[in-house]
C-alpha cells in the first residue's frame, strides 16, 4: 500500500491578491514562488508562497476573487493551518514581529498539543506557527533567503492542519481507515492523525463541533492537497476511493503536478497530488514566481489573461 508522506499544499481564497501578496512575501517572509492562473477560471490569479523552489509540504497557495464577502465560520471546514518554526525562540521573535506590523495574534498556547502562536491574516485566515523544537524537516525543503526575518527564525513549513466537522468519527474512518494515517490520540471531541508516526509535516487534527456548515468567503480555506509520490500511486488512491464509493474527480493534469479531488465524509475538498515535475517546469529557480506564468494549454490567451489582472507588484 502507498503511504502518505505529508502535505502537499493548501488553497485559499483571497480578495485582494496585492495585499495577499505583500501579507506572506513582506510579513511572513516566504517566498512567491508562482504566479499564475486559476486554471478553470483564468480570470483569477492563483498565488503560490513557499521555501526556496516551493516544495511539496511548504506551498500556500490563493485563488483571487475581487467579489468574495466575508467567511462565516462553522463547522465542516478546514479552520486553521500550522507553520512549522524552529524554536520556542522563535515564537517569541514573530510575536513581537506581528505586533511590529499590526497582524492580530493571541499568546503563546498550545495547538494539538504542541506549543504555538496563533495568529490571523488581513483576511481572517486562521494560522499557527508552531514550535519544531529543532527536529527534523523533509530532505527536499530547501530554505528561502528572505533578509527581511532572521534566519534562525523562518517559517519551514507547513505543519498540523485543523478540521472541524460535525461528525469526528467519520473523518477519522477517512484518515486511518482508507488513508491509512496513524491515530497519534483521541478524544471524545478531538482526535489527531498523521500521515507519518510523529511529524507535524502530516498531521491533522480534527475536531467535533456541531452547528451550521462555514460559508465559505475571503480568508477561508477551499481545501488541501497531500502528498502522493506519482501518478501511478495516484491511479491506486483513485481506484481505492472509487470503492470506498466516493466520487473522485478522476486524474487532472495540472502541468506542475498531477492530482485527483474528492470529498470525505462531511464535505471536506481533500486534493492529492504528485510531487513532480514541481514548480520549475517552466521557470528557473532564480525566476521562480517573477513573471505571470502560463501552463501550455493558456499560452495561447496570454494577452487577453494578462489584460483583466491587476499587476501586484
Amino acid at each position: 500500500m502507498p503511504t502518505i508522506t505529508g502535505h502537499h499544499h493548501i488553497s485559499m481564497l483571497t480578495k485582494h491578491a496585492k495585499d495577499n501578496n505583500y501579507f506572506y512575501r513582506n510579513i511572513l517572509g516566504l517566498r512567491r514562488v508562482k504566479k499564475t492562473v486559476n486554471q478553470d477560471d483564468p480570470s483569477m490569479y492563483h498565488l503560490f508562497y513557499g521555501d526556496l523552489t516551493g516544495s511539496a509540504g511548504t506551498e500556500l497557495s490563493f485563488f483571487e476573487m475581487p467579489r468574495l464577502a466575508g467567511t462565516v465560520r462553522g463547522t465542516n471546514a478546514i479552520t486553521r493551518i500550522g507553520l512549522l518554526v524552529p524554536s520556542a525562540d522563535s515564537l517569541h521573535y514573530w510575536s513581537k514581529r506581528f505586533e511590529q506590523f499590526g497582524v492580530q495574534h493571541g499568546g503563546i498556547t498550545l495547538f494539538a498539543g504542541r506549543e504555538s502562536l496563533l495568529f490571523e491574516d488581513g483576511e481572517g485566515l486562521r494560522l499557527a506557527l508552531i514550535n519544531h523544537a529543532g527536529e527534523a524537516v523533509p530532505e527536499h525543503w530547501a530554505p528561502w533567503d528572505e533578509p527581511s526575518v532572521e534566519e534562525e527564525h523562518r517559517i519551514l513549513g507547513m505543519g498540523t492542519v485543523e478540521f472541524t466537522v460535525r461528525s469526528l468519527e467519520d473523518t477519522a474512518r477517512i484518515l486511518r481507515d482508507m488513508l491509512g494515517y496513524v491515530e497519534a490520540s483521541r478524544t471524545s471531541e478531538e482526535a489527531v492523525y498523521q500521515s507519518m508516526a510523529g511529524e507535524a509535516f502530516g498531521e491533522i487534527v480534527v475536531k467535533q463541533e456541531d452547528g451550521p456548515n462555514e460559508r465559505p468567503g475571503k480568508g477561508s480555506v477551499h481545501h488541501l492537497a497531500i502528498r502522493v509520490k506519482d501518478e501511478p500511486e495516484l491511479r491506486y488512491w483513485d481506484a481505492i476511493i472509487r470503492q470506498q464509493g466516493f466520487r473522485s474527480s478522476g486524474i487532472i493534469d495540472r502541468f506542475y503536478f498531477h492530482s485527483l479531488y474528492f470529498r470525505e465524509a462531511n464535505g471536506i475538498l481533500i486534493e492529492m497530488a504528485t510531487d513532480g515535475p514541481g514548480f520549475t517546469a517552466d521557470s528557473s529557480v532564480e525566476e521562480l514566481g517573477r513573471k505571470l506564468d502560463l501552463p501550455p494549454f493558456l499560452e495561447g490567451r496570454r494577452a487577453e489573461i494578462e489584460s483583466k489582472l491587476i499587476p501586484l507588484d
